[in-house]
């Protein structure tokens, strides 16, 4: 009789977590309760209530609305963030793993100057001398993001380059490319997905620290972080600004957290 296969409680919270969390960011792309814009200066620092079960912020705005755009701007910007750093490191770390010579040198040393830098503080570099707003955040974040893929990415081409199997297309005459991302790069996948998993929490939180210090997603557009910096004036006063932003970022980190962790268990 066959086995049933086990799960771990960690990886059924981590999919019931990141589920919830999608949920939420796919219900505020198209709809929310009030407009995020709309002040009202009856409800300044209203408690939760059935009305505004967050409660509204220092204008009278409806926190949960702006939680829910909050959480699609983070999404949208960690999203972008992975997708350059994980598609350029790709790149860069398979060619370098796999050809070596001159190439793994230089691209290797560029990569170790980058990464060299805390992400956030070549972000804060970037957005300095380029302005701030939603797509220099992006691009910003994701030149930063490179280097630790390529890195990644670069051990394991070297682990499978001399690998019987490679060793053998090389010999059939298959084309390097396709030796490369045919070959060898989904044997990369397990761990490239688990890093991809971390790096997404990683621009989550990199995203709200900046635009906490207020150079990520500008007003009058909501951003989990800068809520989190118009809500530590009133911490004592009216604490559930402070606190529904940030267990948004902590939900989010923590669902995909759980989920990478299973990830590299396997």
């Amino acid at each position: 009789m066959k086995r049933r296969k086990q799960y771990s409680p960690n990886l059924i919270l981590g999919f019931v977590i990141t589920g919830i969390m999608l949920l939420m960011i796919l219900v505020g792309f198209v709809y929310t309760p009030y407009d995020i814009t709309k002040m009202d200066s009856t409800a300044k620092l209203a408690a939760p209530s059935l009305a505004h079960p967050m409660g509204c912020d220092n204008f009278g705005r409806d926190i949960f609305s702006r939680v829910l755009k909050g959480m699609g701007n983070t999404f949208v910007i960690a999203a972008a963030t992975v997708a350059i750093g994980t598609v350029s490191g790709v790149v860069i770390g398979a060619f370098t793993g796999y050809f070596g010579g001159w190439l793994d040198e230089v691209l290797m040393r560029v990569n170790d100057v980058v990464f060299a830098f805390p992400s956030i503080l070549l972000a804060l570099v970037f957005v300095s001398l380029f302005g701030t707003g939603k797509y220099n955040v992006i691009a910003a974040l994701g030149i930063a993001f490179i280097p630790s893929f390529a890195r990644i990415v670069r051990g394991e081409f070297i682990k499978y380059r001399e690998m019987d199997y490679v060793k053998s297309a090389r010999l059939a005459g298959v084309p390097e490319l396709r030796i490369i991302f045919v070959h060898i790069l989904p044997n990369t996948m397990p761990v490239l997905m688990s890093s991809v998993m971390i790096g997404f929490n990683n621009a989550v939180l990199a995203e709200a620290g900046m635009s906490y210090l207020g150079i990520g997603v500008q007003p009058p557009s909501a951003s989990l972080g800068s809520m989190l910096s118009e809500s530590q004036t009133y911490l004592f006063s009216a604490p559930w600004y402070a606190v529904f932003p940030g267990l948004m970022i902590i939900l989010m980190v923590l669902g995909l957290s759980l989920l990478a962790d299973r990830g590299r268990q396997q």
